[in-house]
């Protein structure tokens, strides 16, 4: 069986400890993730497991005729030749093997019969198939496709030459070759960067039947939930070891986090109380024995240290200016470029308060869609009307241009932040990976992950009412992915994002508009809602081009379309009435708490008729309030009966 074994592995930049005598051992079946905070040594690890760079100190070993794949972050570029010949070239190992097993087939054909070197011959020449099958290279052509498509190529993508792909798809060819190598042992260092959710399902997929062990480096929270089962943390140069998936790690680490916080801050509050005395009484002669004794107690002390990325920040956001109820319609959408129709007849209406989240297959128009919301592309057909007093920020990858590059970070952060926001900008930009001495670093020297942190954190900073966010977690680690979720989940205005970080997508969305095929479609509620009636959708679509419809039913069947699209009109404006009406009553009943409030105020009900004034209001607004309970059980009600009639519309049994 094939395994690797770090064994006390330390390595040092400058005055750095990056790793203290790590060890960690790899083998066949393990599904290993590597945490940490951004720059605590992850990469370095994987590249030193890859015998890419060497460590200080410690051994590195694996066992004979281990074949190690190791992909990094990013820095990939393929020229030279066409896709498809870029991906053979994973099984450039097993031409060499082929090699070696018609050199044995010829040795053993001039031997005769009785040598003694025939049974070794015999079982090299066994060996040698059996990991020439394992390799898949006799179905070579059947996996390169399956990989390839899996990661989003098209067909038509085959022979285009790897210098026409972008930096992205360029790291898209090296996954596919890694992955066509069938290693004993496959280090991913951030594989899913450059996938949307539909390659990463696929990679998901993939891994779950890849026979060998595995390292991986990931911000996708869910990827990793579904592809390990243990957790390696690098926490202060050392590794530890959790079992289990992803969140059984979270949570066993956030409970001892929390109890190494409240060790840090007693340590803490007794350095403080032994230096006062120190300091109090360092030059009283008759105390000198008690200093003595306190200044040996601190120097006994074993600091405990609390990095920069456990140190939360608290903060909040200025309040979005208030916008009117509907905030932006798209009318008959549509967007081509030349011959090429990227969309057509898209509507979209958001709400204020809506986090509506664009999804569909790379290629599908979903940045097209953004820019023409955000009001960056007007070159398309139909109506983009926007409500009253909305204001828009958007977000997206390309942020090269909008900086002044000679500033420092926090110059820059400094020109835009609101007044009341300046006494916050380090925690700010702490929140944003951006610490310690970084935030005097030029814009002009910031890699794009670091420029994209930035662009985010400025847009952030300004009052607007509709974010237009294109992938906003990309480049960012779990903990700000956490910070910005919660700015996220807490911001009153309104929010259409692109995102292919499935949980957050899972815990921000509360609507899902869908482009597939040049249309689009809303799905009011959350991803998994999204998730489940989408795939139902297309099981029925495929039921039903099983077979030719007849006249007559395809009558039937656009009877069926208009009256579903009339339903979910009606069960989108229900739950505008419902969702409206919920808002009158929690007015209503904090209105009745505070007038019964006045009422228990003694200047009130001592005075009989201020009292009666009191009562006869709350009534009154009793009334009101059972009006609109009648009113929100009434929406309710039409809503589960409409909703009952598009599932009945839905199922295959109405077909």
């Amino acid at each position: 069986m094939a395994f690797l074994q770090l064994s006390k592995i330390s390595l040092a930049f400058g005055d750095r400890d990056i790793l203290k005598s790590a060890d960690l051992r790899i083998g066949s079946g393990d599904r290993i993730a590597l945490s940490g905070a951004n720059g605590s040594g992850k990469s370095s690890l994987l590249k030193i497991a890859a015998g890419l760079s060497s460590a200080d100190s410690g051994q590195c070993s694996s066992s004979p005729g281990a074949r190690i794949t190791y992909l990094p972050q990013t820095g990939i570029r393929h020229s030279g030749k066409p896709l498809w010949d870029a991906a053979e070239e994973a099984f450039a190992h097993v031409v060499a093997l082929l090699g070696e097993k018609a050199a044995v087939e010829e040795e053993l054909a001039s031997l005769k019969e009785g040598d003694p070197r025939i049974e070794e011959l015999l079982h090299t020449q066994h060996d040698l198939e059996e990991r020439i099958e394992l390799s898949a290279y006799y179905r070579r052509e059947q996996r390169i496709e399956e990989v390839l498509t899996g990661l989003g190529f098209q067909r038509s993508d085959f022979e285009k030459r790897t210098e026409a792909f972008s930096g992205g798809w360029q790291m898209r060819i090296a996954l596919a070759q890694a992955l066509l190598t069938s290693p004993d042992l496959l280090l991913l260092d951030e594989p899913t960067n450059y996938l949307d959710i539909e390659a990463r399902d696929w990679l998901q997929q993939f891994l779950a039947s890849f026979a060998g062990g595995m390292v991986l480096v990931s911000h996708d929270r869910h990827f990793l939930d579904a592809c390990v089962n243990r957790v390696c943390e690098l926490f202060l140069g050392r590794l530890r070891v959790y079992q289990g998936n992803y969140s059984a790690y979270l949570r066993q680490r956030s409970a001892e986090l929390e109890q190494l916080q409240k060790a840090y801050e007693e340590q803490q509050a007794e350095i403080e109380r032994l230096e006062n005395f120190i300091s109090r009484f360092r030059y009283n002669s008759s105390k000198a024995a008690l200093v003595q004794s306190r200044v040996k107690q601190l120097e006994k002390i074993e600091l405990i240290e609390i990095p920069e990325s456990m140190k939360h920040v608290h903060f909040r956001f200025p309040d979005p200016p208030h916008s009117g109820k509907k905030v932006i319609r798209l009318h008959e959408g549509a967007k081509s470029y030349g011959e090429h129709q990227v969309f057509t007849g898209v509507e979209l209406e958001i709400e204020r308060g809506e986090k509506i989240a664009l999804t569909g297959k790379n290629g599908a128009g979903k940045s097209t869609l953004m820019r023409i919301l955000a009001g960056v592309d007007s070159d398309f057909e139909g109506e983009l009307k926007l409500g009253t007093g909305v204001k828009i920020g958007y977000f997206s990858q390309d942020v090269e241009n909008r900086f002044t590059e000679e500033r420092t970070i926090y110059d820059e952060v400094e020109a835009e932040a609101p007044t009341e926001l300046i006494p916050s900008l380090r925690g700010l930009l702490g929140a944003f990976l951006f610490r310690g001495d970084d935030i005097y670093k030029s814009v002009q020297v910031l890699s794009g992950g670091e420029k994209s942190r930035l662009a985010l954190l400025k847009l952030l900073l300004n009052p607007v009412n509709l974010l237009v966010l294109d992938e906003p977690t990309n480049h960012l680690d779990l903990q700000t992915k956490d910070v910005l979720l919660d700015v996220l989940k807490t911001y009153s205005g309104t929010v259409v994002f692109v995102s292919h970080d499935r949980y957050f997508l899972e815990e921000l969305a509360t609507g899902v508009y869908e482009i597939e095929d040049g249309r689009g479609r809303l799905f009011p509620g959350d991803y998994a809602y999204y998730r489940s009636q989408a795939e139902r959708y297309r099981t029925d679509a495929e039921s039903r081009t099983a077979t030719e419809p007849s006249t007559e039913e395809k009558s039937s069947n656009q009877l069926q379309r208009e009256e579903l699209k009339s339903l979910q009109a009606e069960a989108r404006r229900l739950e505008r009435r419902e969702a409206t009406l919920m808002e009158e009553i929690e007015e209503i009943d904090r209105r009745i708490e505070k007038l019964h409030q006045d009422l228990a105020d003694p200047e009130v009900y001592s005075n009989p008729l201020r009292a009666a004034e009191v009562q006869k209001e709350i009534d009154t607004i009793e009334k009101e309030s059972q009006t609109a309970h009648t009113e929100w059980e009434k929406a309710a009600e039409g809503l589960a009966a409409v909703q009952d009639s598009i599932n009945a519309i839905l199922s295959p049994a109405s077909r």
